[in-house]
Order: structure tokens, then sequence, then C-alpha cells
């Protein structure tokens, strides 16, 4: 059955990880206690005087009516009509009451998730689709929406009502109360079995919701593929096929409840029969009075109302648990690159040592082994090597974005991993091969280097590259806004934009995956010049994607299938006929086909 194989197995909720969602809840809470502490006087309120209308209607009919005591009736009456106002009273303030502790939790827990998320390393961010992780803070977190904005409210209320109305019940009439009960077995079974059904299922719809996601992240940013190929009715498609799984996923959700649903109004509609065909037996034989009948009738009706309330929340809740479970796993996921305790900063200068590194990606096969290399203040060096060899993994491990599986990387003699991490992004910047903007103006984009910048320093920063006039051109220059993803810019400015935030941080140590291989020729000239003011007085490592750049490097490391093969000049090595010289020629001959075939 689907329901059974639906979902894997450490997804589900048993009722072990059901209490452990709930402590770790109750442990986030803690911070709002008063709100809390509000919260529940409030619906205690709301039941009390929710339940005190039965038992006045049951002094009126008893007292007053029978009894002719027209007094006593007229009491009761004004009594009702004070508990009628002061549950109105309640019902409003528990609706806030309720409700903004519920926002303020899910508010908290978005920034929690965020910023966890930025302290996660790329391992983390390279295992899990981006889909994936923005359902986390979007689906998952909306889905506990309904919960806390009035779900929350209902769960504690119902079953807070439920609890005091078969107290009441007994209390008034044990033996009437106990005829009512018949149909609490029936009730039992079915919530454990719909309990057991609507777990899988609705865990289910979460991960159709998730793949959903993946699937619409990744269409949206190969558009440009997609529409390059043609390929518009195959994405169609499998979106499609997605879509109609989630369909599906909700379909099967609402089969488990079709039948549970007409089970509990059933209950409600034979227990009620009961109570008044039985307690009018029992009144008819001195054994109950009609106010006894009717405060069960109308506290019946207010106890299965509850109960069918708490059936449908059954599914938010379940919705909710799941996907909080889900979110405590993320908080619970540990950072690969973490600041350790003690940590101390890196000195202002110093060598750069890789020393017999090795790295994998989690459990896979190494792409990096026993890699050793100094690198000297000033020095400029060349990272080449074939595509896929490691030679991206190595900047990255130079930069502290990965920690090696084996050896270590040093600067100025401090192991990276005890260094603090604000240290590391100061003295060791990665500029990626395209300029990553982020929507706001020119001015953002560049300060984001170092956020307390002054706008003089921004200014200084472009003009240090020479390229202050060409941003003070446009339209509102330094106020221009970019856009998402910096769509407004050229790929030639947004490579300048992010060159200025690199020398606004003025690290001395720049690792560049070379910025210029994917600009047009013109483009090129201009991002080339900012590169060499950039790297004047700053050690240097560049990853050659052209060996022209190779051939301008104090020194040229060759990386191959993981291992560091050769290290020396380019006359060095293109002498030596290695490895280094087999690329240079293959280049020079791609080259100058290019400009033949031009």
């Amino acid at each position: 059955m689907w329901l059974a194989g639906g979902v894997a197995d450490e997804d589900r909720l048993d009722a072990a990880a059901t209490r452990r969602v709930l402590r770790r809840t109750a442990g986030l809470l803690a911070p709002y206690r008063r709100q809390t502490a509000l919260a529940v006087l409030t619906i205690v309120g709301y039941v009390l005087t929710q339940l005190a209308g039965p038992f006045l209607v049951r002094i009126a009919i008893d007292h007053g009516v029978v009894t002719r005591r027209e007094p006593v009736l007229w009491a009761a009456v004004g009594a009702y009509g004070v508990v009628a106002m002061a549950n109105y009273a309640f019902a409003r303030r528990q609706i806030v009451a309720v409700g903004s502790l519920g926002e303020g939790f899910l508010r908290d827990l978005r920034v929690r998730l965020f910023a966890h998320l930025q302290r996660l390393g790329l391992t983390y961010h390279d295992r899990h689709p981006s889909g994936v992780i923005v359902s986390r803070l979007t689906s998952d977190v909306d889905s506990m929406q309904e919960l806390v904005q009035l779900g929350l409210l209902m769960l504690v209320s119902n079953v807070l009502l439920v609890a005091l109305a078969l107290v009441l019940l007994t209390v008034a009439s044990p033996l009437l109360a106990l005829s009512c009960f018949a149909c609490a077995p029936i009730l039992v079974w079915s919530s454990r079995r719909f309990k057991r059904a609507s777990n899988d299922a609705y865990l289910a719809v979460r991960d159709r919701i998730g793949a959903m996601l993946g699937r619409l992240s990744e269409s949206l940013n190969g558009v440009r593929v997609i529409q390059a190929y043609a390929r518009e009715p195959v994405e169609i498609e499998r979106f499609g096929r997605a879509n109609d799984e989630l369909y599906h996923a909700h379909l099967r959700a609402l089969r488990a409840q079709s039948w549970y649903l007409p089970t509990v109004e059933g209950c409600g509609v034979a227990t009620t029969a009961i109570a008044v065909g039985f307690g009018g037996w029992l009144v008819l034989h001195d054994r109950a009075t009609v106010g006894t009948v009717a405060f069960f009738v109308l506290t019946l009706n207010q106890l299965f109302e509850p109960i069918q309330q708490l059936s449908q929340l059954f599914n938010v809740a379940q919705s909710a648990g799941a996907a909080l479970h889900k979110l405590y796993d993320l908080l619970d996921t540990a950072p690969e690159v973490a600041e350790r305790p003690g940590a101390v900063d890196l000195p202002e200068r110093g060598e750069l040592v890789v020393d017999a590194v090795g790295f994998a990606y989690g459990q896979g096969a190494p792409v990096l082994a026993d890699v050793t290399l100094r690198i000297a203040p000033g020095e400029r060096l060349a990272l080449v090597g074939p595509t896929g060899a490691g030679k991206s993994t190595l900047a990255k491990l130079l930069a502290r974005l990965y920690d090696p599986t084996a050896g270590v990387v040093s600067f100025g003699g401090v192991d990276l991993r005890r260094a603090t991490l604000a240290s590391i992004r100061d003295r060791v910047v990665l500029t990626p091969q395209e300029g990553f903007l982020f929507a706001g103006t020119l001015r953002d984009n560049v300060r984001l280097g170092r956020p307390g910048a002054t706008d003089a320093e921004v200014e200084a920063a472009l003009a240090r590259l020479g390229i202050l006039d060409r941003v003070a051109r446009l339209e509102h220059g330094l106020d221009t806004e970019v856009r998402e993803r910096g769509s407004r810019l050229s790929a030639g400015e947004k490579q300048l934009v992010s060159l200025a935030r690199t020398a606004l941080v003025d690290p001395p140590v720049l690792i560049l995956d070379e910025a210029t291989s994917s600009l047009d020729p013109g483009t090129e000239v201009e991002v080339e010049a900012a590169l060499e003011r950039l790297s004047e007085g700053r050690t240097v490592i560049v990853i050659a994607h052209r060996l022209s750049s190779a051939a301008r490097a104090d020194r040229v490391a060759v990386v191959d299938g993981g291992r560091l093969v050769e290290v020396g000049t380019h006359a060095e090595l293109v002498e030596r006929d290695g490895r280094y010289a087999e690329l240079f020629r293959a280049w020079l001959a791609g080259v100058g086909a290019a400009y033949g075939g031009a």
C-alpha cells in the first residue's frame, strides 16, 4: 500500500520522535513565558465561560422553571448574559494572545534557520538541492502558519474543553455519563487508525512539495538553456509529473480523513440520542432532572464539535510536526567549517602553506591527495590543470571554504582551523569567475566586502581599480539599482563591482578563479587592468583557464588527478617537457585554431 511505503522510515514521526519534537518546541518557547501564561489564562477563561452556559440552563430549568421560582429564573438568565459577554471577550483575547505567541515563534524560527544556513559550509549546500533548502524555509515553515494562527488555539482550548466537559458530565450524573460513553471505544479505535494513516500521508505531501520546488528552481535557473534548445515541452511535462505526484499525495491524505470525519459525526449523533432517550427514562423514574438532561444535551453538543475540530486539526498538527521534525534536523546539522573555541586571529601577512593535504566530498573518492605547496608573501602563483583535476577545490581549501580531510593549510604558521573566521575572511579572499551581485545599489554591493565602510572608502576602492569614472557615468552612479543577480549590468560590469568589493577588503591574499575567461575581448581588457591594480602588493593565486595568465605568474603549480604533479616557472616547466608543456601546447594549438578560423 502506498501509505506504508511512500515515505522513508527515518522521516516517519513515531511516538518517540513526536515527544522529542514537543520537548524541543517547549524549550524554544521558553523566552515567551509571559505570553504563554497570558494565552493559557485567556484559554482557561474561555473554556470556563463556554461550559458555564449549559450549567446555568440546568439551574434555570430545575430551580426556576420546574419549581416556578421566577427570581431564580431571571437570575440565571442574567448570569447567562454576563457569561456570554465574558465568553465573547475571552474569545477575542485568546485569538490575539495565541496568534501573537505563534507568529513570534515562527518569526524567530525563520531567522534562526536562515542564520544557521548561512553558517553551514559549502559541502552541505553541494549535497542538498537548492529547491529542498528553500522548501525548509518556505513550505515547511508555512505549514505551521495555519496551526499557529488558529489551529494552536483550537487545539489547546478544545482539549481543555473536552476534558472539563467529561468531568462535569460525570459529576452531574455518573449513570447517564456512563451510557453516553458507549461510543468512546469507536472514537479511540478510529482515531488511532487515522493517526497511523495520516502520519505517512502528510510526510509524503511534504516530500512531494520539496521535489516540486526543486524542479521549479532548476527550471527557472536554467530557463535560458531550456529556451535555447526548445526544451519547453519536456520541462513542462517533467513539472507536470511532479505536480501530479503532489496532487495524488494530497488526495491520499484526503482519503485518510474521508472515513474518519463521518465516524466522529455519527458518534456525536448517537451519543446525543442516548442522552435524550436514556436521560428521559431516568427523568420518568425520578433518577435525574429535566435540567440535567438539558445540561447533557447542550454539553455533548459542545463536546463533539471540539472532537470534530480536533480530528481536522490532527492533520494540521501532523503536518506541522513533520515540518518541525525536518527543521530541527536542519538546526542540528553541525557546520563543517566552524570556528573552534579559543580561535586566534591570523597575522597580517605570512606564508601560505599546504602540507600533505587531502580532501574528499562526503564519503566519496578523494579529490585531492598528498598536496604540499608553499606560497611566499607577494608571490603570484597560477594553478593549472585539466577540468576536474582539483584546482578549484584546492583554492577553496586555501580560503577555508572547506576543511581538508587530511593534512594542514596554514597562514603565517597558524592552522586555518585554529583561526577566527573573521580574520580568515580579512586575510584571504576568493573572487569567483562570475561576479555575483545582490538586489540593491552598486554602493550596497561594493560595501558587502566591508559593511562598515564609508561612502568615501567605497569610492576610493573603485578609484584604486580605475573604474570610478565608469561607474559615475551610469544614470544614478553608485546609487544605480542592479536588480536581482545584477541583471541590469553586463557581465563585465558585474565582475568590476565584484573586484571593487575585494579591493574594499584589501586582503593580503587574493584567490582568483580567472575573472576574464567568460568576457568579450573589449571588456576583458578593462577587467584585466583592474585585476593588475588589485594584485599589486599582495599574494595572488590564479586558477588559470587561459595559460597566458600562467605564463605571467611567478610560478605555476600543475594539478592533475587530485595531485600536485609539477611546480616551477613557466619557462622551467615548458623546458621540462612534462604535463604543463603538454597542456601549454594544446592551449596554443586551440588559440591558433580559433584565430585561424576567424
